[in-house]
């Protein structure tokens, strides 16, 4: 059997040590990197979801948030986007070239495209006339 010195004993547990901190940091930028996808809101818009049921829009997300990559979520969106275009064709329906935006398509400011300030100071509505809405 081999005698080790004090100085060998610490050797070794500094070259445990340093593997054990290596490993460490390795597995926590491993973690980091499946992190760095942007999150998927409950509030995402999806295209088709006019014609969708609740259920499916809540499936159709969970596979976004299951998708590992970019690559895999922009395939999940795609292969979607194909579906609900042949949906809207099977139903007559005309969807539009892109999913609504958040907070109902408004604009700017949040009174839909169109809305503000008019020249005499009263909000104006999408048609260029001012508001007629108590408050406005």
């Amino acid at each position: 059997m081999v005698q080790m010195t004090p100085q060998d004993k610490e050797t070794i547990m500094k070259a445990k040590l340093l593997t054990f901190a290596l490993c460490s940091a390795l597995l926590t930028g491993a973690a980091l990197a499946q992190d760095a996808m942007p999150p998927i809101p409950d509030d995402a818009p999806i295209y088709g979801s006019q014609i969708m049921t609740p259920q499916e829009r809540i499936e159709h997300r969970d596979r976004m948030r299951a998708a590992r990559t970019l690559e895999e979520r922009e395939k999940v969106r795609a292969e979607h986007h194909e579906q609900m275009v042949k949906r809207a064709k099977e139903r007559g329906v005309t969807l539009p070239e892109e999913p609504p935006m958040r907070g109902g398509a408004m604009g700017p400011g949040g009174r839909g495209p169109g809305g503000g300030m008019g020249p005499d100071g009263r909000m104006m509505n999408g048609s260029g006339r001012p508001d007629s809405r108590p408050g406005y």
